[in-house]
């Protein structure tokens, strides 16, 4: 296991995949976001970004937090504080640039991430769902040391679970107990996707996605990223409950064969 650095995160760029693991937009209430977006086969929808350091706007907000969720702030036209959690696989990649061009990432560890959202039907961009400040995103402060992440390497044995323990301290499962090895895009598969769409993908006003490549240059070419590779299916309870005041979020990656875990604990507080 290796310590994750909140301090150290501020300086990395931290983005999302979007549609990477079967049935969950659906469950999410987002498919209808992306019915202009063409992908093939079981490719993810895009990539969209949660945190770009450097920004002087909502993106430039560091969103990240050990411990805790805080509840946004309520507008007049905002409606209901839908907040629910996302148990998703962080990867921590270093950056290989030429140029303004990504050419390789390189993975060195993962763990878990809970990449929490505001269900906002309408919303322009996904990263509008995405970054209402500080503790808006929970990261586990160990991450595995992994470098390899071929579908039979030593990731093959790991899973992805959430739970959601209320004020009365009731557990309860939220997210689908899933083998990281499930998600539709995976290993050096998925990496080399997101290169691609690093380069390619320019966003438009009739889709949610944006210019990801063009934030990373203007952030300063980070070394590092943080990347939420998508988020697994919900249990019944799951896609039909949101956070409330005095909710603890769990979300955990383990190993099958030894048991080792990196798990995040979060209170969810008022803001």
């Amino acid at each position: 296991m290796i310590d994750i650095d909140l301090a150290e995160l501020r300086n990395w760029f931290g983005f999302g995949v979007a549609g990477n693991f079967a049935g969950h937009l659906e469950q999410a209430g987002e498919a209808g976001d992306f019915v202009k977006v063409v992908t093939e086969g079981y490719a993810p929808k895009g990539i969209f970004p949660w945190y770009a350091p450097g920004r002087d706007d909502f993106l430039g907000e560091f969103p990240l937090s050990n411990d805790a969720i805080v509840l946004p702030e309520a507008g007049e036209s905002d409606g209901p504080l839908n907040l629910q959690i996302e148990p998703e696989v962080g990867v921590a990649c270093r950056v290989v640039w030429n140029g303004d061009t990504v050419v390789r990432l390189e993975p060195f560890a993962l763990g878990a991430f809970n990449d929490c959202s505001i269900r906002r039907p309408g919303a322009p961009k996904i990263s509008y769902k995405k970054n209402w400040g500080p503790a808006s995103k929970g990261v586990a402060p160990q991450f595995f040391d992994i470098s390899d992440l071929t579908p039979d390497g030593p990731t093959a044995t790991m899973r992805l679970v959430c739970f959601l323990q209320d004020g009365d301290g009731e557990k309860h499962a939220y997210g689908v107990d899933s083998p990281l090895v499930g998600y539709s895009y995976y290993g050096e598969v998925l990496l080399d996707w997101i290169v691609e769409r690093l380069a390619n993908q320019k966003g438009s006003a009739d889709t949610p996605l944006e210019d990801v490549g063009a934030l990373m240059v203007a952030s300063g070419h980070p070394r590092n990223v943080l990347i939420g590779i998508g988020a697994t299916r919900y249990t019944p309870l799951g896609e039909s409950t949101f956070l409330k005041p005095g909710d603890e979020a769990i979300v955990r990656v383990y190993d099958t064969v030894t048991d080792a875990s990196s798990e995040l604990r979060q209170v969810v507080s008022e803001s």
